[in-house]
């Protein structure tokens, strides 16, 4: 049985299901250099899509849509063969009309391949909800999980699974939409503008946001303006918040005005703190220290109130399921037994949730079988550009090449990483001991200079390294560097002593596995530092050819090949 999981909005794709097999996601994004977070614009990519990994368009017993922004439905509009259309899906979250998100919240019909196909719509929160139960350790083991969603026009939502799938939906943790973290760099700091969003139009400042609050540090009176007026703006018992919590519901930021409420909360916090004579640095670390605070608190708090003191698993998806230091301090809490976050906590999964919500038997979640490289394919490159070489090369011998020069080189192998994070099969890697291999890093893709740098690191000497140093193969938690590892890999240091790890094993990925152990045994040191190969707004590079022409590293190695710039010397 097939089953196509179809995302149509942001960060747009198709995932498809072999009964509980997942056999690829292919985001729109990744396939020729496309924009970040793109939609899927024309309903005949699908086809095409399918087509490219060998499937037909008739092959597919069952599709599911994603649903979208609305309380009510949602809409999206899209070409199909060049012509106008306009689909209805599920509305963003569940609502009375749909109260259990397990459930299809609409069905329709669109027309491909020259014939009706029907699907069924689920709301947008499930896609997260199904991505990462369904591919968490716990849905392989058959535990109850709790499962927190939390992405940018939703407030955060808990629902707990059981042992046989059931979702039961707990409500909401707090009325703060997740786009307040990003929306607070429009008010301080580098990002700071006087038009105001009144909807998400700017995905990317979150991740900056999250490296700059490094240079700043969380000051207790700060984060004691924002709960006072978040109470204040959100919680009391006023004609203003009841007036918020008719509007507002948390169905997405095109649903619903909700920029407008958070920004005047986050004004009211600008006037106070422009009075306390603080710096943007400082405030914007309070911003992060106070979100954080509240989530824990809240959601402990709500675990406990709803099925008692037992620690519990914990599953979190949604776009603020990419901040590392808000997972680990979630995972590190004791009310938390295990934690899961999957490559694909943002709507770069959804695709792959709604396959896995429309597979499911009687609205019962299970667990499927997958892999963290069903991405596309590398595409080939059949024509080497002017000014480079080729030659074969083993990975053994691209790590000597890294240790003997000290270069960076991109990396690309196989199918791509599913999710925003760069993992092995489309990354930049360098060594980590210069101390300006980072500024270097910075400098090639244009960044700012305090973005971090990621660390690989083997996983068998991880935790000698990095603390806590535990298995952490997709980048989604952060650890400290040891001091006797401080001044050896400064290069993937971040501004706090902290860094994103990414620990790699045989069975993660045997080719960067066997480039970590090269590396070490000629330098004594199993890192690299990583970072994602793309144009700059882009998402991965899709062959070796646009690495080339991209032209702002010498080496660049591709499935057994390197590819050299003809004047860049690697020989000493």
């Amino acid at each position: 049985m097939l089953t196509a999981g179809v995302k149509l909005t942001q960060s747009g794709g198709v995932a498809l299901l072999d009964g509980d097999r997942l056999a690829f996601n292919i985001e729109i994004q990744k396939l020729r250099n496309g924009a970040r977070y793109s939609d899927v614009e024309e309903l005949q990519d699908v086809s095409a899509i399918l087509s490219a990994e060998g499937y037909k368009t008739a092959d597919v017993d069952r599709w599911a849509i994603d649903g979208w922004d609305g309380a009510v439905d949602g809409r999206v509009s899209l070409l199909n063969a060049g012509r106008p259309l306009e689909l209805t899906v599920a509305p963003y979250r569940e609502t009375d009309a749909v109260p259990n998100p397990a459930t299809p919240g609409y069905h329709g019909e669109f027309t491909l391949g020259g014939e009706a196909r029907s699907y069924a719509s689920y709301v947008h929160v499930a896609s997260h909800l199904a991505a990462a139960y369904c591919t968490s350790p716990f849905a392989q083991r058959g535990e109850p999980t709790m499962v927190m969603v939390w992405d940018g026009g939703c407030f955060p939502r808990l629902y707990c699974v059981d042992a046989d799938g059931r979702v039961e939906p707990g409500g909401e943790v707090f009325p703060l939409i997740g786009h307040t973290y990003a929306m607070a760099s429009q008010h301080w700091g580098p990002y700071r503008r006087t038009a105001k969003s009144s909807h998400v139009d700017d995905l990317a400042v979150a991740g900056k946001m999250m490296a700059y609050i490094a240079l700043g540090t969380p000051r207790r009176e700060i984060q004691e303006v924002f709960a006072e007026l978040f109470h204040e703006h959100f919680e009391a018992d006023s004609p203003r918040v009841r007036a918020y919590r008719e509007k507002i519901i948390g169905c997405g930021s095109t649903g619903e005005p909700s920029h407008g409420y958070v920004h005047a909360f986050l004004r009211d916090v600008h006037d106070r703190t422009t009075a306390l004579g603080v710096s943007d640095e400082d405030v914007l670390a309070s911003v992060h220290a106070f979100l954080e605070e509240l989530l824990l608190e809240r959601v402990v708090a709500k675990i406990r109130a709803w099925k008692g003191d037992e620690p519990w698993n914990l599953c979190f998806a949604g776009g603020c399921a990419l901040n590392i230091k808000w997972n680990s301090a979630l995972r590190s809490h004791p009310a938390i037994k295990a934690m899961w976050v999957p490559p694909f906590p943002d709507d770069s999964g959804s695709a792959v949730g709604a396959a896995c919500l429309r597979a499911s038997a009687d609205g019962m979640l299970g667990p499927v079988r997958w892999g963290t490289l069903l991405g596309p394919e590398l595409v080939r490159t059949p024509h080497v550009p002017h000014g480079w070489t080729i030659s074969p090369c083993r990975p053994e011998e691209l790590a000597r090449i890294l240790h003997r020069t000290g270069k960076a080189a991109v990396l690309l192998n196989g199918r791509a990483e599913l999710g925003p994070r760069a993992l092995g099969a489309r990354s930049i890697i360098a060594p980590a001991v210069d101390p300006d291999m980072k500024k270097h890093l910075n400098d090639v893709k244009k960044r700012e200079h305090y973005r971090p740098v990621a660390p690989i690191c083997l996983v068998e000497h991880a935790p000698e390294i990095f603390d806590p140093g535990t298995p952490d193969p997709h980048m989604l938690f952060e650890h400290r560097v040891r001091p006797d590892w401080v001044d050896r890999i400064p290069a993937i240091l971040h501004l706090d002593g902290t860094a994103r790890l990414q620990t790699v094993s045989q069975d993660d990925d045997p080719n960067l596995a066997a480039v970590l152990r090269e590396y070490h045994k000629w330098s004594g040191i199993p890192v690299l530092c990583n970072t994602s190969a793309n144009y700059n707004g882009s998402s991965f590079f899709p062959d070796a050819a646009s690495a080339m022409e991209w032209g702002r590293l010498d080496l660049v190695w591709a499935e057994g090949v390197l590819y050299q710039r003809a004047f860049g010397d690697t020989t000493h």
